[in-house]
């Protein structure tokens, strides 16, 4: 793989989780009624971090969890033999919650689709909401995010790399060509 183009600096990821934020609270009459939900990996320290633009903008403290959706891919057998748990903490109730779902990148909507069965394993969640930094295409479910930061359109031979500051010292999102 090689890098193709930065799509994101760190300021332009900011303005774009600052901007989901916005977008929660205006969408939200209850922000009582909202958790925030990150999907390992890269979903996790962007769900922190809206969490807490919702707290900076309005004072509210919207409990965050980590969903680790690795047994409810529909690609599980075509994984490792041996595939890495990373783990989920949810320490609240989601049923009745409105539930925001992060990720980093949505392309086929399978991951989605799974942190969705995995939800649906722990409670009933009023409502579901789906927000992610970048919405790529090429989906193969009926599935749209709520809340977008930015969308990339993709060939099927390009990759978009999400990077944190958490897992990657840096943060920005890059696209690559795969060779």
């Amino acid at each position: 793989m090689k890098k193709k183009n930065r799509l994101m600096d760190s300021d332009a990821v900011r303005r774009a989780l600052t901007r989901i934020s916005h977008e929660i609270i205006e969408q939200n009459q209850n922000l009582e009624d909202v958790v925030i939900i990150g999907i390992q990996r890269r979903g996790v320290p962007l769900a922190r971090e809206i969490a807490a633009n919702i707290d900076r903008f309005e004072g509210v403290r919207i409990p965050v969890g980590v969903l680790d959706i690795t047994f409810y891919r529909d690609d599980l057998s075509l994984l490792d033999e041996h595939p890495v748990i990373k783990g989920t903490d949810i320490p609240f109730v989601i049923t009745g919650k409105t539930v925001v779902l992060v990720d980093d990148v949505l392309f086929t909507g399978r991951t989605a689709r799974a942190a969705m069965d995995a939800l649906m394993d722990l409670g009933r969640p009023r409502a579901i909401r789906l927000a992610v930094l970048v919405d790529r295409g090429h989906r193969e479910l009926p599935i749209r995010a709520d809340h977008v930061g930015k969308n990339v359109p993709t060939s099927r031979h390009e990759v978009i790399g999400v990077h944190v500051e958490e897992f990657d010292n840096e943060t920005n999102v890059d696209i690559y060509e795969i060779d």
